[in-house]
């Protein structure tokens, strides 16, 4: 008769590095001071960082268990009990995932989408003077973009903050979808939502993809007929035609580069040199945002 083998935690992992993960642990303590948690450093610290009865105290944990942990025979920590010495340590979300492999525990996932843009990445727009260029989020919020951007695609400086999502103004906004050919606007509409989805499972917890979803349920029929399909799709780069009102229809690659640190993607609308629509990029570059239809 075979025994059966033990039932595994769902988050759960085998390895269990000790050793490792104390070494780690006393590392990481060394270098937070004092200071940086709001203690006093106090006359007689004769070792730089925090004590070990201060992580325990910072992290609610009981002085001999984390003293175990730090001397590689401690149990296997809980994900409670690695999250709150994360946060004692002041660990940064790389450091907190490789602390939760250490530990064998799977790290849970990011509590929702960044939406602050690298700085390097905002100098990368204002440089590109001739090309539409924007940053997206993982659930289409339109974070940063270029005048170029705002000349082809719209203002986004006129819309309130919540209304600056591509995917929610795909589906119900005509002078958004009307931008794409028929070809491309089904296409983008599949795609996007199996990116949606991709991004929903992705964060599980954040407010903002929940409420977004809930809104395009609500609002659009053919969102939700897609929704029900399941697909799922990270984006990816393209080719697209899109329609100008002063410039008409534009042959352009739309090139969609990740961030992954902060999950985020650089979007990129290019022309061939020598084309009409490479001639009407630079069009639209002296016109910028202004209505010249009436």
């Amino acid at each position: 008769m075979v025994a059966a083998a033990p039932a595994r935690h769902p988050g759960r992992v085998d390895a269990l590095d000790r050793a490792e993960l104390a070494s780690f642990l006393r590392r990481c303590r060394a270098r937070v001071r004092p200071a940086d948690v709001g203690l006093d450093a106090g006359q007689r610290r004769r070792t730089p960082g925090l004590r070990r009865q201060e992580v325990a105290q910072l992290a609610a944990m009981s002085v001999d268990y984390y003293i175990r942990l730090e001397q590689g025979r401690g149990p296997r920590p809980s994900r409670q009990m690695i999250g709150a010495i994360a946060r004692a340590l002041r660990l940064s979300d790389d450091e907190q995932a490789y602390l939760h492999h250490l530990a064998g525990e799977v790290p849970g996932p990011p509590p929702g989408p960044i939406q602050d843009v690298r700085p390097g990445v905002l100098h990368l727009l204002d440089r590109l003077d001739d090309t539409p260029a924007l940053v997206c989020d993982a659930k289409y919020d339109v974070l940063a973009w270029n005048p170029m951007a705002a000349a082809l695609i719209g203002d986004f400086s006129a819309l309130p903050p919540g209304e600056r999502n591509v995917v929610w103004r795909f589906f119900t906004d005509p002078d958004a979808r009307d931008r794409h050919d028929a070809e491309g606007a089904g296409r983008f509409a599949r795609e996007s939502v199996a990116d949606l989805r991709a991004a929903a499972a992705r964060y599980p917890r954040d407010t903002g993809v929940r409420r977004l979803v809930d809104r395009l349920l609500a609002a659009s029929t053919e969102f939700r007929e897609l929704w029900a399909e399941q697909d799922v799709q990270v984006r990816r780069s393209a080719h697209k035609r899109l329609r100008h009102a002063l410039a008409g229809w534009l042959d352009l690659d739309c090139e969609a580069l990740h961030d992954p640190h902060q999950d985020q993607w650089i979007v990129l609308y290019t022309a061939a040199p020598g084309t009409p629509s490479h001639e009407a990029l630079r069009l639209l570059k002296v016109v910028g945002t202004q209505n010249l239809t009436a």
